[in-house]
């Protein structure tokens, strides 16, 4: 456990990081859950406006230091890619 002040303030700021960076992180997945579930049922019009809902929720989370900017570069790329091949 933390003993002196600093590492007492520091041990604070890290609980609060974390439950912000968790909320932020509950939410870009659950935008990208609402990309999955439109390319489940094939509806395209509904992927699309899912993905461009996403993608800048994907990308403040970048720019927030949740996901690495590449791993968000790949996510939506595949996404991108699974929504064009919906018939």
């Amino acid at each position: 456990m933390a003993n002196t002040p600093q590492a007492k303030k520091r041990a604070r700021q890290n609980e609060a990081r974390f439950a912000v960076n968790k909320a932020r992180r509950s939410r870009i997945r659950t935008y990208l859950r609402k990309v999955e579930e439109a390319i489940a049922s094939g509806d395209k019009e509904a992927a699309t406006a899912a993905l461009r809902a996403a993608q800048p929720e994907l990308m403040r989370g970048v720019t927030k230091g949740v996901f690495h900017k590449n791993t968000a570069a790949r996510k939506m790329s595949r996404l991108t890619s699974r929504v064009k091949a919906i018939a």
